[in-house]
């Protein structure tokens, strides 16, 4: 089906066993170059199309054009996460679990766009080359919203066994979460 039994999932020996990577192996260093190698030739690739989005942003919604939030990836280090702004900043700041409704809301014209077409996530690129995160696993989730799902869901902080990535599973096969059920179920 595409997941891991929930009874699978809770328990920590067979996570550890079945997801846990090994002493460095040839497949890891490999993987971690492929990585870094294709995320510096994108980027160079997409440098013309990067500048013109920051440029557009600046132009039409103002300063800043790129964004930067506090994410849990790897081994449950913190960093910071890179993408485009596509969303008016709110007073008090954003909350954890805020619907997709009330982000929509939020979304600027030209954010609408770049979300759409998925835009917004080509400054990632930069976390792959530091090797925060990699193409293809978890998405890395916000550090408000972990403290909040480490609590109500046991055994939440193993997803943090995986490097995060650009894309994963969730993004393919489920939705966005607003809340900590969808979250368990995206575990």
């Amino acid at each position: 089906f595409g997941q891991i039994l929930h009874e699978h999932a809770a328990d920590t020996a067979w996570t550890i066993e079945h997801v846990l990577e090994r002493s460095p192996s040839a497949y890891q260093a490999v993987k971690h170059a492929a990585d870094r190698l294709c995320a510096v030739l994108l980027l160079l690739l997409c440098a013309p199309v990067l500048a013109a989005i920051w440029a557009a942003i600046r132009l039409l919604d103002g300063a800043p054009s790129l964004y930067g939030q506090r994410r849990v990836g790897y081994l449950g280090r913190e960093f910071t996460l890179w993408k485009f702004r596509s969303m008016a900043s709110v007073p008090g700041g954003a909350r954890p679990f805020t619907s997709p409704v009330a982000n929509r809301v939020r979304t600027t014209r030209l954010g609408g766009w770049l979300r759409r077409f998925r835009l917004d996530e080509l400054p990632q690129l930069w976390n792959v080359l530091r090797g925060e995160m990699s193409f293809v696993g978890t998405r890395p989730e916000w550090t408000e919203e972990v403290t909040v799902l480490e609590r109500v869901i046991p055994q939440y902080h193993l997803r943090h066994l995986v490097r995060p990535g650009i894309t994963g599973w969730a993004q393919v096969n489920y939705r966005a979460t607003s809340n900590p059920r969808d979250s368990l179920e995206k575990l």
